[in-house]
């Protein structure tokens, strides 16, 4: 019996007190906004392409949610975190795949963000390199704010439909990966 109760305690306690290393990235457990609201790690996963591992990407919020449409239909602080953990990853591509995320992420209908989602590329144009850090951290009323590498933060001043379809990119219907996106459900 003492040993079920041991099992039990110890359970819970790694459950509730976790962080994530996935891809050899350890994801950190809690990410500050800028105005020093604390996020939790919902989930991470890594984003590959032809069996190539491309970057690690985690989801902050404030509470965890499994529910896609939820977390996309939320106007409350979120973040995406995103480690580049290939030599294969540039600016050039990283342009690309995010410019066609927004492409399945709004259905094709991007023009009514088309300057925020120019803005938000314009932060990929500075050379890229495996063990590079991006954060995207959605504050409402003030933005989308982009950092590399802890430097300074980028505001991206933009409205919660912008905020949909750049978290949509990866929790959308039309995700980036599937099973990338089930990993930051935590699913």
């Amino acid at each position: 019996m003492r040993t079920i109760v041991t099992l039990i305690f110890f359970t819970v306690i790694s459950n509730t007190c976790w962080s994530l290393e996935i891809g050899g990235i350890e994801m950190p457990s809690t990410l500050k906004t800028g105005n020093q609201k604390t996020l939790e790690l919902n989930g991470a996963g890594i984003r590959n392409k032809w069996f190539i591992d491309l970057y690690v990407a985690g989801l902050y919020l404030p509470q965890p949610s499994q529910e896609a449409s939820k977390i996309l239909d939320s106007d409350e602080p979120m973040a995406i975190r995103l480690h580049i953990i290939s030599g294969m990853i540039n600016s050039k591509k990283l342009t690309n795949a995010t410019e066609e995320g927004f492409k399945n992420s709004t259905g094709g209908n991007t023009e009514p963000f088309a300057d925020n989602i120019e803005r938000f590329l314009g932060q990929f144009k500075d050379e890229i390199s495996e063990g590079d850090v991006f954060e995207f951290i959605y504050q409402p009323a003030s933005g989308v704010t982009v950092s590399k590498n802890d430097g300074p933060s980028q505001l991206i001043d933009c409205d919660f439909n912008f905020k949909k379809a750049l978290f949509g990119i990866w929790l959308s219907d039309k995700p980036a990966q599937k099973s990338l996106k089930e990993s930051m459900l935590n699913l």
